[in-house]
């Protein structure tokens, strides 16, 4: 190789080492943009934030090593026209990344420029949720978006039970955007914003009190306030004067007021009159040692630039958004990217335009360091930094607050982790999800007026207008509603006056009625007419039935009522063979066998032993039969001996005992009983039938009846007045009348007060009640529930009711109607368990006395042969009398005293035997 082949090598060596030192070299500065409003309480403790996170990132070796940070910020001047100005121009210094803006307004701007340029956009105080990140993907949160603090404020209303609040908002992006995440956070918890009061931004104080006026007129008094930090103290104040700030009254605060009080070094008294017993909510950050030197070192600097704001949570959270940049464009540049920005083509052609769009440069590497900012994960001032995939920090918390006195004072906190508690969230992470004992709970709180009652959260609306209510008028049943106009009477009208009257609160109302009084009004399009709003509320003999909870909010049921069936009933006259009927054939059958079964088995037990059985045979049947007889009377004179007889006695005597009871019970019913004209004895014999049957118009009855049972809509008779009951059911079937009617117990009461020829048969089939009913999630079913209750209690529930339903002269008792025969099929198990204990017995007697035979012709074959007797002799003799049935007879009839008395002295024979024979062979040998 050649000397200049040396030369040639060595120059593309030593360039080749240039162009990789230069692609590896990292820039000696970084711009970063950031964009708020310096003259406001969130900006001026983000300002200072900034620049101290800006110094600690240049001061740190580890992060960003040979780069500076350079911070270039601009003033949005709290104006949206401002700010896009102010963001635009930023764009313009080629910056990697921007911090802010501050408001949620300019977010929605400047989301729309960064997407086309590729620059990341960090906003650690734009809380709206609409800023999402599938609309605007170069937007990252680093605060808490409202998402979260709406469905804290949802769980705070959800704890005190209360169900309609008052949104009083700023009306501009962001106080809509968390009035629609409240709206659907309240909805999940079943409660809702029932009025919303929406204040232009800028407002003065004039505008502020039209507005309030307006809401202190609705029935909520749960007020959820969500407006801008630097005009919101206004509204306390004018509250305060609208008398909005005494007992009674809920206030839940959304963070910006902890930033006002936060950033108030020195609080004017004066304010802090105008919000007590407020709830405020504060984004949560736990407590650490690098949070602790970061409020030091603030304060310090603050005291030597004379700033007399104090630092709030945005503070913290735009220190960790300089943070999150640095460590992003670090790892950016560790990976070899480089920092280059590129002109947009676009806006290229638009050179003529005097605004010099052509200066905002796309940035190349933006995409890379996007994906480096939604990649971190450190511990920062504000806890864990890490984001989700909405790009949201993840872990959100908030500090529950109330304030009392000269300060405030923590209560709880909440977290989408564990809900509302008493302890800290970072507690709670450790722990599985709903199983600490202190989840779902808040510390108790002064409520405004210094009451530490919980507010009612409702009220009458105080707008002149009563509550509208529909009453039925009905062409009968006056005894529960009647009237017109402001004289209405009945039962259901005096309850809901005495409900009313229990009310803490006062409420005007107005009766309606609803029908013209000659036909039965439809209910259920009473109940359409309270859920569409033309009425506030139905008071009447509306029954509690799924339909209608479906469009309407019911009361506790003041009256329970189910329905049940009335037929005619006619007398029937006893005949002479009357005291027959109680049994049926089968049943009489088998009682007379079972009585003579008794009879024989106790006669077997007693015969060996009991002189009372014994006899000539006449007489032993007539014992036998005189004995099981006279047991169905307890009159039976002979006493048994026997353990097993008198076992099986006491077991007969518990039959006969319960056969006597229940056949003259029936006979009693039979000698004075009514029977049903239509055989009818309950609801599956009605519908089982095709007989016609009728039923009150505009009740429910009718498809009660079609679609649980099937019944034919021609089978059904609309029915308005008691009158047409009556003459329906006497006119019956043939006659174009009713069999039965189908109806609710208090209207069927009520109808056998006056007509004494009908009877409820069979049983209540429905378990229902009657209630009022109100517009979905009314407070006012809820409070006249608790009263209904209150005169259940007291009694006075009962009171009205007896002076409204009159006793009837009239026994309704199922008992005394259609009374039936008892079978086999009742008293088959007593009888089965009788005979098997019958048959026990006899097995035990028999095999007793098979076993006392055989010791009986033991004895009498070993007494009887002498010794000149032969073997084969004796065996067939004892087997001759084992195998005779004649002498087991015979044996079974002997009385067993006699028995035990001749094996006694075969036994002594058997052993004199043995003793002579002994002494005849001693004598022979001798």
């Amino acid at each position: 190789m050649g000397a200049a082949q040396l030369v040639i090598l060595f120059l593309a060596l030593g360039a080749a080492m240039r162009a990789a030192s230069a692609a590896g070299a990292r820039p000696s500065e970084v711009t970063v943009g950031a964009l708020f409003t310096y003259d406001s309480t969130i900006g001026r403790a983000a300002q200072l934030a900034i620049e101290l996170a800006v110094d600690d990132v240049n001061a740190d070796g580890k992060v960003l090593p040979g780069t500076q940070l350079n911070l270039v910020p601009q003033d949005t001047n709290c104006s949206g026209f401002i700010g896009t100005i102010e963001a635009l121009r930023l764009m313009e210094k080629s910056v990697v990344a921007v911090i802010g803006p501050q408001s949620s307004g300019i977010g929605h701007v400047i989301s729309h420029v960064v997407n086309e340029l590729h620059v990341p956009l960090l906003s650690f105080a734009a809380t709206d949720p609409t800023l999402s990140a599938s609309e605007y993907p170069y937007f990252i949160r680093t605060t808490i978006s409202d998402y979260f603090q709406m469905n804290a404020v949802a769980s705070i209303v959800d704890y005190y039970q209360w169900k309609r609040v008052t949104a009083i908002f700023v009306d501009d992006d962001y106080g809509r955007g968390g009035m629609e995440a409240l709206g659907d956070a309240l909805a999940l918890k079943r409660a809702k914003i029932s009025y919303k009061a929406a204040i232009p931004p800028n407002s003065n104080t004039d505008v502020i009190n039209d507005v309030l006026f307006r809401a202190n007129m609705m029935e909520s008094r749960v007020m959820v306030v969500h407006v801008n930090p630097d005009t919101g103290m206004r509204i306390f104040s004018v509250a305060k004067n609208l008398q909005m700030m005494a007992s009674g009254y809920v206030w839940i605060v959304t963070d910006w007021l902890a930033a006002v009080l936060d950033s108030s070094a020195y609080r004017d008294l004066k304010d802090m009159g105008h919000i007590q017993g407020l709830i405020v909510l504060r984004q949560h950050i736990p407590e650490s040692e690098a949070k602790d030197k970061f409020i030091s070192k603030w304060n310090d600097v603050a005291r030597n630039r004379s700033i007399t704001s104090g630092l709030n949570s945005y503070g913290f959270y735009a220190y960790d958004s300089v943070w999150a940049v640095a460590r992003a464009v670090d790892k950016f540049l560790s990976s070899g990217q480089q920092i280059n920005f590129s002109t947009d083509p676009r806006l290229q052609n638009l050179n003529d335009s005097t605004l010099h769009l052509s200066t905002l440069k796309i940035f190349d590497g933006g995409e890379q360091m996007l994906q480096q900012l939604l990649l971190s994960k450190f511990t920062g001032v504000t806890g864990p930094v890490q984001f989700d995939s909405d790009h949201n920090l993840v872990r959100p918390a908030y500090d529950i607050l109330n304030i009392a006195g000269s300060g405030s004072r923590l209560i709880g906190y909440w977290s989408n982790y564990s809900g509302l508690s008493v302890a800290a969230p970072e507690i709670l992470y450790q722990m599985p999800r709903n199983t600490s004992t202190s989840a779902q709970q808040l510390h108790d709180v002064v409520w405004p007026g210094d009451s530490t009652t919980k507010p009612q959260g409702w009220i009458f609306p105080n707008t002149g207008q009563p509550l509208r209510v529909g009453v039925p008028i009905k062409a009968s049943f006056k005894e529960l509603v009647s009237g017109r106009g402001d004289n209405m009477s009945g039962y259901c009208v005096e309850i809901f006056n005495a409900a009313i009257k229990l009310l803490p609160y006062p409420v005007p109302y107005q009766f309606i009625t609803i029908g013209d009084g000659t036909k039965n009004p439809s209910y259920i399009d009473i109940i359409r007419m309270v859920a569409a709003n033309s009425l506030d509320a139905a008071v009447g003999d509306f029954a509690i039935v799924r339909n209608g909870t479906q469009l309407a909010e019911y009361t506790q049921p003041y009256i329970e009522s189910g329905l049940v069936i009335v037929a005619p009933v006619k007398h029937v006259t006893s005949s002479a063979w009357a005291f027959l009927e109680p049994f049926t054939l089968e049943m009489w059958c088998v009682t007379v066998a079972l009585f003579i079964l008794v009879g024989v088995v106790v006669w077997l037990l007693e015969h060996r032993t009991n002189e009372e059985f014994r006899g000539s045979p006449r007489r032993q049947v007539i014992t036998m039969l005189w004995f099981s007889f006279s047991t169905m009377f307890f009159a039976h004179r002979e006493n048994t001996v026997s353990t097993l007889g008198r076992f099986v006695l006491i077991i007969w005597l518990f039959v006969v005992l319960i056969i006597t009871s229940s056949y003259t019970a029936s006979l009693t019913s039979i000698l004075t009983v009514q029977q049903l004209s239509t055989g009818i004895t309950g609801i599956d014999s009605l519908v089982s039938s095709s007989l016609p049957i009728g039923y009150q118009n505009g009740k429910f009855t009718k498809r009660y009846l079609s679609e649980n049972f099937n019944v034919p809509l021609s089978r059904l008779v609309p029915l308005n007045t008691i009158q047409e009951y009556a003459d329906a059911l006497n006119r019956g079937p043939k006659y174009g009348g009713v069999a039965a009617i189908v109806d609710e117990k208090p209207y069927i009461d009520i109808f056998l007060s006056n007509y004494c020829k009908f009877r409820i048969v069979g049983e209540e089939f429905t378990k229902e009640g009657w209630g009022f009913a109100f517009q979905r999630d009314s407070p006012l079913a809820a409070d006249l529930s608790t009263a209904i209750l209150q005169l259940s209690e007291s009694g006075q529930l009962q009171r009205i009711h007896d002076e409204w339903f009159s006793r009837s002269s009239c026994s309704s008792d199922d008992s005394e109607v259609g009374a039936t025969r008892l079978g086999l099929g009742s008293f088959w198990g007593l009888f089965l368990v009788c005979a098997l204990i019958c048959l026990f017995a006899l097995l035990v007697f028999f095999i007793r006395v098979c076993w006392q035979y055989n010791q009986y012709s033991s004895s009498e074959s070993s007494g009887e042969p002498s010794a000149a007797t032969p073997g084969p002799v004796i065996r067939q003799r004892r087997l001759s009398r084992l195998g005779s049935f004649k002498e087991l007879i015979q044996f079974v009839d002997k009385k067993e005293e006699e028995i035990k008395k001749t094996m006694k002295r075969r036994s002594s024979d058997k052993d004199s035997q043995a003793a002579g024979f002994s002494y005849a062979q001693s004598v022979a040998s001798a």
